[in-house]
């Protein structure tokens, strides 16, 4: 096609049915095929009649088209040609060019004429120019919405397949720990044991700086098989392996027994564990072991923060469905910052004990599965300078069978 001729245009009038009305610019010749009554779809190449109709109901249904691709036949010759066009009242206002270029410039010089007959022509284009801008920014936004769509696609699947290799690793890692927390159990059980009978039979043949060796290994040797002990508590709770063997179970002698032997250690740092009077109640459902466990822990954290001199307060309540059991301290209390991240594994807060006791961050997270699974919830109040409880409850009916998992 000659470069001079790539921008040639028509400008048409139709009737909603397709019939030609009148033509107001011919720059292809267009005029030498019309014959009186012609229509739009007699115009074009076969296999592109049908496409013209397209155009016409959505001019039709839409009130304007732009840059729809036909080809008419041109004195037997095929003529792609780029078509937008407009309505107004029961008129069709059609323009067509060569090419995009040439639909633009035919559609801006058009508009530039001023005279009656292309008055009403030169609004519609006006119009249809309005429209076109309006509609390609919304296929822009349309386009911008898939890509977007898109791409979140293949975060989602991504992500999805990150969180099946992650759970494969977290699998292997709950084994690896298991593994190696159960064959470390073993040998510091038995220099714990050889630390605590050095102390009973031999403590008076050893000298000062040999007694401050035996104490420094049992306390140390004590520490490495309680947190030996939590990593495989820990890894049993994050494998679903953690079981609650439940029995009927004296709460009121289980927690007086507790407190008995905590005020032993408690002694150590001159601090006095006390037992608020007890209700009467019935054997309860739970795992007489977990329940020590929870009590152990909770004690010894009061104690553990709590000044020489303090007193520690266990008490225990019941209301119709559940009992309460309540250890508070007089110690330093929490930091409100701190108070979301105590129930999660490797959490401590930025307290710290009032003697340098150690402790491994995996007590609290530990308490909290344990409790439930028995149905109970646990919380802590805590005021800077005046100390913390920790509370939890227990159904005084389990909600589930006796061999429920935590």
């Amino acid at each position: 096609m000659d470069r001079d001729h790539e921008n040639d245009g028509i400008a048409l009038v139709l009737a909603p049915d397709g019939t030609i009305l009148q033509m107001v610019r011919d720059e292809i010749g267009l005029s030498r095929v019309l014959r009186p009554g012609s229509t739009l779809g007699e115009l074009m190449e076969p296999g592109f009649a049908e496409k013209a109709l397209s155009f016409l109901a959505s001019l039709s249904e839409r009130q304007a088209a732009f840059d729809w691709e036909l080809t008419l036949s041109l004195d037997g010759r095929p003529t792609p040609m780029h078509f937008a066009g407009t309505t107004e009242a029961d008129r069709f206002f059609v323009v067509a060019a060569r090419t995009a270029t040439g639909l633009t410039r035919c559609s801006e010089e058009l508009m530039a004429i001023n005279n009656e007959q292309t008055n009403a022509l030169r609004a519609a284009l006006k119009e249809l120019s309005l429209k076109n801008t309006q509609e390609a920014r919304d296929r822009r936004l349309y386009e911008d919405l898939v890509r977007v769509n898109n791409e979140l696609s293949n975060l989602q699947r991504e992500m999805v397949k990150k969180n099946v290799e992650l759970q494969k690793l977290n699998e292997q890692k709950n084994r690896i720990l298991g593994v190696a927390a159960h064959d470390l159990r073993n040998p510091l059980g038995g220099i714990l044991s050889y630390s605590e009978f050095l102390e009973a039979e031999a403590w008076e043949v050893l000298n000062e700086e040999q007694r401050e060796f035996v104490v420094a290994i049992k306390e140390i040797s004590q520490f490495m098989l309680r947190m030996v002990t939590d990593l495989l508590d820990v890894a049993a709770i994050e494998a679903g392996q953690l079981r609650l063997h439940r029995e009927p179970v004296d709460l009121v002698q289980l927690v007086t027994r507790n407190v008995a032997m905590n005020k032993v250690l408690a002694a150590r740092k001159e601090i006095a564990v006390e037992l608020e009077p007890l209700p009467d109640m019935p054997a309860i459902l739970l795992d007489p072991g977990k329940i020590e466990q929870v009590l152990n822990n909770l004690v010894t954290n009061a104690v553990k923060f709590s000044h020489g001199g303090s007193k520690v307060s266990v008490r225990v309540t019941r209301a119709d469905d559940a009992v309460t059991i309540a250890v508070q301290d007089r110690g330093q209390g929490i930091p409100e910052a701190d108070l979301p991240k105590l129930f999660k594994p490797f959490s401590n807060a930025s307290v710290r004990a009032t003697a340098g006791e150690q402790s491994t961050g995996l007590g609290l997270a530990i308490v909290r599965n344990i409790v439930e699974g028995h149905g109970g919830r646990i919380w802590l109040e805590s005021e800077v300078g005046k100390g913390s409880t920790f509370s939890f409850t227990l159904p005084v009916t389990p909600p589930t069978p006796p061999r429920a998992t935590a």
